[in-house]
Order: structure tokens, then sequence, then C-alpha cells
């Protein structure tokens, strides 16, 4: 297989927010351009103000109208909207919110056009954007919405820790309502498929949460372990799927249980994040999973409170940037590997 260089597209994200900060950093450093060639969604005018406010020279870029040609040597942006904003850091506004949503537009219109290989999306800030998109749930769900498969997966990577998401953005209250049999079953198949085709395991090993304190504690704490969790797993036994559990989270992260899996399913969204960014917060990558495009981001928000302070470290979006990359090889590679799978020939005994 030829070595390819992937293009990968990042939006600014909220502009009152870290992102554009973390996007100068991470390309003031000219190696990332052996790896890569760039397009940043936004507005040059805001990528001109963090500079000047944070006092960086010697930062250019190159403006397009669109995802080719372009600059393999430079940070290249292509303008998502004509007009001045009024850009105020920290601060959560609708101005904010819907130019977020302008950029990502523009982004994944080019990523399902395949004008780009690999989109990292910026942070952006949920209560901003419904003030313009009141339907807005997050951009997991948004992004798998527009790639035509809304029963994606939230998965945290980091090294030697995976975590996927049966339900993402679903209030605590709502959870268990949430949760039966199929989607679970639907959620290890999506897990088991990652972890051979983008980061080729061979035969993962996935470990699948209880939902209640103690996985239920023999029923006494909540029987969804014994009449949903646990039945899925057995289904996806019987589908060859490596899958253990309903495991105790605390006690399976506190005995570091997970060291002995490919990847951890949890049944929300805080029992899977809270252990993963207590272990891996700065360093860690939330990638989309089961879908035909490739989408990352980093592992943080929009960080209003620090936004505009020289305080944001670019170290997760650099690796949501190589996450991706290392992603859409090892997919090429998959496709490529079981192209033409070698039948097997059953020989007659004589």
């Amino acid at each position: 297989m030829e070595d390819k260089r992937y293009t990968v597209g990042i939006t600014i994200g909220d502009f009152n927010g870290v992102g554009p900060e973390v996007i100068i950093k991470t390309l003031e450093d000219e190696r990332i351009f052996k790896f890569c060639t760039v397009v940043i969604y936004g507005q040059k005018s805001v990528i001109s103000y963090y500079t000047r406010h944070f006092k960086i020279q010697n930062f250019n870029v190159h403006e397009v109208t669109e995802a080719a040609p372009i600059n393999p040597k430079i940070p290249n942006i292509i303008n998502c909207w004509p007009e001045q904003v009024q850009i105020n850091p920290g601060e959560a506004t609708a101005e904010g919110g819907n130019h977020a949503m302008i950029c990502l537009n523009a982004a994944i219109k080019d990523l399902t056009e395949g004008k780009i290989d690999v989109l990292v999306t910026g942070p952006v800030n949920k209560s901003s954007i419904s003030q313009t998109h009141p339907d807005f749930k997050g951009q997991t769900e948004y992004i798998s919405k527009a790639a035509g498969n809304e029963n994606s997966m939230m998965l945290l990577v980091d090294e030697g820790l995976r975590v996927g998401l049966v339900t993402n953005h679903v209030s605590l209250k709502d959870v268990t309502g949430k949760i039966d049999i199929n989607l679970i079953i639907s959620k290890i198949e999506i897990l088991n498929q990652t972890l051979k085709q983008d980061f080729l395991i061979s035969k993962p090993r996935i470990a699948i949460l209880g939902l209640n304190p103690h996985a239920g504690d023999n029923s006494l704490l909540g029987k969804e372990e014994k009449d949903i969790i646990a039945p899925a797993v057995n289904r996806a036994k019987e589908k060859g799927i490596i899958a253990v559990g309903p495991f105790s989270a605390d006690g399976f992260f506190g005995m570091h249980h997970y060291r002995q899996f490919d990847a951890v399913l949890a049944m929300y969204h805080d029992q899977g994040l809270v252990p993963f960014k207590t272990l891996s917060f700065g360093t860690g990558v939330n990638y989309t999973a089961g879908l035909n495009i490739i989408r990352t981001s980093p592992d943080h928000g929009t960080a209003f409170d620090i936004a505009g302070k020289d305080l944001a470290s670019p170290d997760s979006l650099r690796a949501a940037i190589f996450s991706g990359i290392d992603i859409a090889e090892k997919r090429a590679a998959y496709k490529e590997m079981t192209a033409n799978p070698v039948e097997r020939v059953t020989l007659d005994k004589e």
C-alpha cells in the first residue's frame, strides 16, 4: 500500500472558547506538516485576533475558497462567513454558537464529499448553539446524522484505554428507559468492528459495565444487569464477539481491570468519561466510531474560564489530529487486507 498524505480539516469551534488558541499553538510547530495537510474551517480575522492577542508572530495562513488545491506546507483556511464578528473570549454568545455551526456544516460537506480525509472538530458550547439551533444535542449526534448513521458511538481513546458509550448526551433520569438488549448489542457490534478496522485488533476483548451500583448486587440494587445487560453480553458472545461482563464500574477501574481489555463499554456519559478523563485528561481523544467517515476531537470543551488567558494546552488537539491520521491509515490497511479474503477449502479424505 502506497503512503498517502492525508488532508485534515479542523473547525475552530466557538471562537470565544479555547479552540482558536489550541489550533494556533498546535500548528505553530511546523513539523506537523510533514504528516498531513491542514485546512482550518473558520475565519482569518478570528485567527488574526488571537495571534495578536497572544503576541504570536510569523503565524501565516493560506486563504482558500475550497479544500483543494491547498498548500501542504502551512495552514490553509476557508473563510466560512464574510462579515466581521464580535470576539469576546470567555463569553457564551449566540453569535459564537451560530458561527461554530457554520464552520461545522462547511467541514461536514467537504468530509462527506471526500475533499478532506479526517475531520477534527474544535470545542463548542451547546447552550450557545441552542439559541439558534434548538435541536442541537452535540457534535457527535449531529455529525452522525449528517453521515447517515445515527447509531454511531462516542469512543474516548488514549494509549492503553478506550471507552465507548451506550448512551451519549442523555439526562441521567432517562438513561434506564433508553437502554435495551438490542441497543447494547448494536453498540458492542460497533465497538468490535471499530477495534478491528480502525485499530487493527484482530480479536478484540471488550468489557461491559453494569448500570447500577455494584452491577446491581445480585438484583438488590436494580435488575437491569440481570434482565438486559447480561443477556446482551451473551447474545454478543453467540455472534463470536469476546464480550465480558457486566462489571461494577467502580471496582473495574479501581482495580485497573481495564488493562486486561482492548475497550470498555459504559452505559452512560459520566460512567465512562469520569474515569477516562481522570486517567487521560489532556491527551485523550473523542472519536465517533461506526461511521464511514473519520471524525475526532479533543477531549475538552470550550473552557471559557481560561479562554484568552494563554493557559490552554494543545496536547489533546494534537492527539486528535494524529489519531485521525492513524485511524485513516489503519482503516485503509484493513480494507486492503480484507478485500480478497482467501476462501477456506475442505479436502475430502480418501
